[in-house]
């Protein structure tokens, strides 16, 4: 008995363990009803004590975790929270604000007020150079001034303000126009043109232009320097080590020798291609009206010529003009931006994976910053974080700029507002672009060649000479020179003797012989050397442009 009742504690005991279930799995239980004993089938007293002792031990830890829980969940820590890059739910706006922060002037929702107040304000404007339109005479050059500077100093606060007005008028673009009425009355001339203010507008006559300008300026002062830059750094890397001799892999498998900077040189070129591309998106706006048809304007003044009008105000913003629109400009030219950019970006996305397998190789060593730490458990790592940090922000990027590119060309009839909350988000695509851009050349900045590592892989593979040997015997009618070369190599452990013996075998040339008795696999590497070397001519002929 006391044997049964010593073996019946302990199988209580590993029964109680493994009946109990992890914290997370409390969650499911229903709170508003008793906890049931689980149903443990029955054999002999000795696991019938063992699984009521189990269901009294589960019952008993779920109370007290469903009490836990139950605490949790009373406290609502929302309330005390304000934003921070602590408390920021897209990380962008947290943990990699340093390295985004470029973007906000343009793509925040600072941005697209601050963009919505230029265009209102330069419409007003234009509309005092109309002379058919008396109502709104020629500004005084102080008044221009007045009017110019609403964009020019426009604030935070002045933001904030707009915020206020929409909580009222739940509008934003209403409320930028009520923001610039209140701004400009009591200014005596421009007081008497306050309803001139947005004039036969529909919202997204100034949302249109806003988000142009907002991509614009994005790409000009951000993403495309961003992008020269990695193209610039990855050239530089062909140049440094045009002659540096490395093993090309195949299928994952020893292929004929190149050179490390020949292999950079093909991403440089790729990517200063697709860079091209990008900045020969001509970007777009309309002025048309409700419906694209200038409606309003004709019944206000049939006699100009609105078309024309709204042409002239949409180039003078340096933005292409659209002249065949319903309510909204159709977003046409954002999917081919933003298609450009993910090609951009799949390629860069290459290059991670290839230096990440380099490094993987020991082709590259990474220099270490003091303090830095690899691996919580193993101290000895050091890993290609950069390159697997911009990977997988390429990824996120590229999923958002993807949903941008095939969402926004389709609306319903003249319009729908699914754009709407769409173009909210160019900043988190664009966003993950830049990051993963500055990523990359942070990781560029730590890399180190190994040479000793690239001779020693090219010195394990002389069979990869074969190939240059079966293509000489080739010329000189040696009969099936492949099938040779073939049950030599293939599969097989491959020396320099053993090719040399088999090379002096051969019945050909004696000066084609010395040509491959002196073939290394690291001279084996065709114009490799000056393909890496002529990479800064072939960017400059690449559509006429250069990179410095």
């Amino acid at each position: 008995m006391e044997l049964e009742a010593a073996t019946s504690c302990r199988i209580s005991s590993s029964f109680s363990r493994l009946l109990t279930p992890p914290p997370a799995a409390i969650s499911f239980i229903n709170r508003d009803k008793p906890t049931k004993a689980l149903p443990v089938p029955l054999s002999g007293n000795l696991f019938a004590n063992a699984s009521v002792r189990a269901r009294r031990n589960f019952q008993c830890k779920a109370s007290n975790n469903i009490e836990v829980a139950d605490k949790m969940a009373a406290t609502d820590f929302s309330d005390d929270l304000e934003l921070s890059s602590l408390t920021a739910l897209c990380p962008l706006d947290g943990r990699y604000w340093e390295k985004v922060k470029g973007l906000v002037p343009f793509l925040s929702e600072y941005g697209l007020i601050r963009y919505r107040v230029l265009v209102e304000v330069k419409w007003l404007l234009k509309l005092s150079q109309i002379p058919e339109i008396p109502e709104v005479p020629k500004f005084s050059k102080a008044a221009e001034t007045f009017l110019e500077n609403l964009f020019h100093e426009f604030s935070l606060n002045d933001a904030k303000e707009v915020k206020k007005i929409e909580k009222v008028t739940n509008h934003d673009v209403k409320a930028v126009e009520y923001f610039l009425k209140k701004k400009c009355q009591a200014h005596p001339e421009i007081a008497k043109v306050l309803e001139f203010f947005h004039f036969a507008c529909t919202s997204e006559d100034i949302n249109n232009l806003a988000h142009a300008l907002m991509l614009k300026e994005a790409l000009d002062r951000s993403i495309l320097p961003a992008m020269d830059e990695v193209i610039s750094k990855i050239s530089k890397m062909a140049l440094d080590n045009a002659s540096i001799p490395m093993l090309s892999r195949t299928h994952g498998q020893p292929a004929s020798p190149t050179t490390l900077g020949k292999e950079m040189a093909i991403f440089a070129y790729r990517l200063n291609s697709l860079r091209w591309n990008v900045s020969k998106v001509k970007i777009l706006g309309k002025f048309a009206g409700a419906v694209g048809n200038y409606n309003a304007h004709l019944v206000a003044y049939p006699d100009i010529i609105w078309p024309k009008v709204a042409e002239e105000f949409v180039k003078s913003l340096g933005i292409g003009f659209n002249p065949y629109v319903p309510q909204i400009e159709p977003h046409d030219y954002m999917a081919e931006l933003f298609h450009s950019i993910i090609l951009f970006n799949n390629i860069l996305l290459d290059f991670n994976r290839d230096i990440w397998g380099y490094i993987s190789l020991g082709y590259f060593k990474q220099l270490t910053k003091a303090g830095e730490i690899g691996s919580s458990t193993m101290p000895h790592k050091v890993n290609p974080i950069d390159f697997e940090n911009s990977e997988g922000n390429l990824g996120v990027a590229n999923g958002g700029l993807s949903h941008l590119s095939m969402k926004l060309p389709i609306s319903r009839w003249q319009r729908d507002l699914t754009d709407s909350t769409v173009l909210r988000n160019m900043g988190v695509g664009l966003g993950h672009t830049l990051l993963a851009y500055k990523n990359a050349l942070q990781g560029i900045a730590k890399l180190q060649v190994n040479e000793a590592r690239l001779s020693e892989d090219l010195n394990s593979c002389w069979e990869v000479l074969a190939e240059p040997i079966q293509t000489v015997m080739r010329r000189y009618g040696v009969p099936e020179p492949y099938e040779k070369l073939k049950e030599l190599t293939r599969g097989r452990s491959v020396t320099q003797e053993s090719m040399r013996e088999f090379i002096n075998g051969l019945d050909i040339p004696s000066d084609a012989k010395s040509s491959l008795l002196n073939l290394t696999p690291q001279s084996y590497v065709g114009a490799a050397t000056e393909l890496a070397q002529n990479i800064e001519l072939a960017l400059r002929l690449v559509n006429g442009r250069s990179i410095h």
